[in-house]
Parts: structure tokens; sequence; C-alpha cells
């Protein structure tokens, strides 16, 4: 036999004892289950203990009236409903217990009647609320390539949801490698904006004299090579969105002409003197604390705070322990497959080697570790000795105090470099350094 739905919780609060035994004699009669408080401070105290469908708050009481009740309940307790009740009606009452807050407003004395119907009313407008605007669906562990199940990715996948919803800026923060671009997709994609268009931005991998001309197009001839004009990419993304890159890169001069692109919603291509409207939704991206830029003068403060309206700080891959096996399985099938070679599979050694490390350049590093073994391992077995140096034990390594800082820079550069085969792009992302510094240390080496 199937359990009994759990019955609706009732809170009554009034600093009349007769009353309060009234009202839950008549609530418990019609199958409610009711708890009763005398004021405020004990009703807060009962409402952060368990959930409660509807509250029933007398209007004056000592201390704190009904009406603050009304506004703590609102702006702290999720899907509780309230309703008013109070011996001085008068219309200002009700109106001013409807606008904080209340779904009804019963003057008393009131008939049994009259009570039981107001709380079906009350009970029946929350349901109907909940039917109209339901909790966001728990996020699924994938989403535009998201993988996860950790609590820091739960939030990211929250965060998704409901910026995805608004048409409001978003600066995405958070290390190298940690899947801002792949997050600003799924924001896109789940608005209202999907059938437009997408386009991403890499700020810093685009010389200063052309970023200009890049985001706003050009006329043919407004500088040397210019022999036909050309729309730019905030054209290009108008009716989507534009997802701003390492926006920490830009120049002060470029900073300023894209805070007059935000505000004015229109952009000027160099060499014109006329300004088109663009109906472009911005999501930003950077690696860097943007406060402590703005501090040090090396970012303005207003196009800061018009990028800043929501910010999603996405975790680095060290504090989402449970998603590391989740993330190797995931890219060693992948490569495994386009390497047309059976899925690699990893001693338990292997995987604890894996789980425990540091992970310096995030997802992106996991990625380019696992994609190597599927192209360079002998077998499909994956063995402590296979893992890139940097991430095994080494006696040596451990007990010689001997080293100078500089040896030990060198040889974890060395070390991350063999880790992505040799690729200078991905090892400077790992890094944390531009490939011109990445370059000069390699020389110093």
């Amino acid at each position: 036999m199937r359990a009994k739905l759990e019955k609706e919780r009732v809170l009554v609060v009034d600093d009349s004892p007769n009353m309060l035994e009234v009202i839950e004699r008549n609530l418990a009669a019609q199958g409610y289950q009711v708890l009763t408080a005398t004021g405020v401070p004990a009703a807060i105290a009962l409402l952060e203990t368990c959930h409660v469908h509807l509250v029933i708050t007398d209007l004056m009481m000592p201390q704190s009236s009904g009406m603050d009740l009304v506004q703590h309940i609102r702006e702290n307790c999720r899907g509780t409903g309230v309703m008013m009740i109070t011996g001085y009606p008068s219309i200002r009452g009700a109106v001013d217990a409807i606008q904080t807050g209340a779904e009804e407003f019963l003057p008393k004395p009131f008939t049994d009647e009259e009570l039981v119907l107001a709380v079906r009313k009350t009970l029946q407008k929350m349901k109907s609320h909940c039917l109209r605007h339901p909790e966001p669906a728990q996020p699924t562990p994938a989403q535009s390539g998201l993988i996860g199940t950790s609590e820091p990715m739960r939030q990211v996948f929250t965060a998704i949801k409901r910026t995805a919803s608004t048409s409001a800026t978003v600066l995405l923060t958070g290390e190298s490698g940690t899947g801002k671009e792949l997050v600003a997709r799924a924001i896109h994609y789940g608005s209202a904006r999907a059938s437009a268009a997408f386009v991403p931005v890499n700020c810093g991998g685009i010389p200063e004299g052309l970023l200009e001309s890049e985001l706003f197009g050009h006329m043919k001839g407004a500088f040397t090579g210019a022999t036909e004009s050309r729309a730019g990419l905030f054209h290009a993304a108008d009716g989507g969105t534009i997802f701003l890159d390492e926006v920490s890169e830009m120049s002060l001069s470029m900073q300023v002409k894209l805070l007059r692109a935000i505000q004015e919603k229109e952009v000027c291509m160099v060499g014109s003197t006329r300004t088109r409207k663009v109906d472009v939704r911005i999501l930003a991206a950077t690696n860097k604390n943007l406060a402590d830029l703005v501090k040090k003068g090396a970012f303005r403060e207003d196009l800061f705070y018009r990028l800043n309206v929501i910010t999603i700080i996405l975790p680095p891959l060290r504090e989402r322990g449970e998603d590391i096996s989740l993330l190797v399985q995931h890219f060693a099938e992948r490569y495994s497959i386009e390497a047309c070679r059976p899925a690699l599979r990893f001693s338990e050694r292997a995987l604890r080697i894996l789980l425990n490390y540091n992970w310096p350049g995030n997802v992106r590093e996991l990625e380019n570790v696992i994609q190597r073994l599927a192209v360079m391992n002998e077998g499909d077995l994956v063995e402590a000795p296979d893992l890139p140096q940097l991430m095994r034990f080494s006696a040596l390594r451990k007990t010689s105090l001997t080293r100078t800082l500089a040896e030990m820079d060198r040889d974890y550069i060395k070390d991350v470099l063999q880790s992505v085969g040799g690729n200078k792009t991905k090892a400077s992302e790992i890094l944390g350094i531009d490939r011109k510094t990445l370059r000069l240390r390699l020389k110093e080496c």
C-alpha cells in the first residue's frame, strides 16, 4: 500500500494563547499539521528548523509585528505562504500586508468556515505559483561538454541555468584551463539567443593594433592594408552572444571603446563616423583578479562594473576531487576512439596518482595528459610509469634540498612541456605565462 502524502504544515503565530488554541484545533481537525508560536522570535526559530507550507500570523504583537515576520519570510523562506489575521482591520492594513508579501488578509472575528476557506485558498495560491515557477531542475553532469558531479560544479551548473534566462552581462573568473569558454557556450545555448551566433574572441591573442578593427570592423582605406570594408565580430554576433576571453589583456584605450559599445549598444567601424546599433549579449572571462587590476589602475573601474553584473567563479580541478575520475574516463573514451584503439584502462596506482596530483593546469592539463597517453602508450593499460614524470614520486626530488630555485623552476617547465608533448601554447597556458616568456625561459634552461 502506498504511503500517505505528507500533511501540509501550518505555523500559527499569535500572542493570544486562546486564539492559538482555537486555530490549532480547527486546522488539526481538517488534517493539517499545526505548529504554534507566541511571537516572532519563536516563529523564526521554528522556520529555521523545518519547512512550513503556510504561516498564519497576527498583525499586532509585542516586540516585532506580523509585518516584520512577513518580510522575514519573504526574504528567507522559499515556497512558504503567509496569511495575515488582525483584530484591527482596515483597507490600509490589508494593502500593506499584501504589498509586504502576504497572500491573504483575514480580519477578526472570523468563523471556523472562513478560517478553513482562507487557509485552503492561500495554499492553493502557493501551489499555483509553484506550477508557474517551478524550481530549476537539478543540473545534469554534462552540459555543453562540462563534466562533474561535485558540489562546486553543481553550483556552476545552477548558475548557468539561472543566467541563461537573462540578458545580463556575465563575468567568468577562474584559473586557466577551468573551462570558462565551455560555461560561456552553455549560457548562450541555454538562452533565447541560442539560434543566433556565439562569437568567441581571444583578446590576448589579437595584436593591440588590430583588436579594434576585429571587434568593430573597418572601412576601406581606414589603414594600410584595408583594401575593402569588413564588418567586425560585434556585427557577426548581432542578435547573439560575444565572448570576450582574457578581457584583462585589453589596453586602457581599447577598454574605453568597449565600454562605449556596452553602454550605447552601438559600434563604430574604424575609419567611419557613423555608428550602428547592435543587439549583443556580452560574456567576459579572465584568469586575473580584475578588482586588483582596478586598484592598480590597469583596468577601468567603470568597465569592471559593467562586466561584473553577474560573476561565476569556476573552481580549480584540485577542489573538484570526485570529478577527476569522471574526467579521466570521459577523455580516455574520447581520445581512444580518435586514436582507433581500445579504451584506456588505468591501474589502481596510476589512478591514485591522477587523483592526488595538484593539476595546476586544471581540466585542460588533464585532457592533454590523457590525449598523449591515448596516442603514445604501448598498451591499453596505463600504469604509474606511463604517466608524466612530474606526476610521479621521486625520492631524489623529494630529499634533495641543495637545488636552487632556478633549477627547480627549469625542471618544472621541462616537465610541463613534456606532459603536453612539446606544445608550447598548451604549456604556457598551464604555466600561466605567455609564449614569449616561455621562449625566454627555455633559452635560459
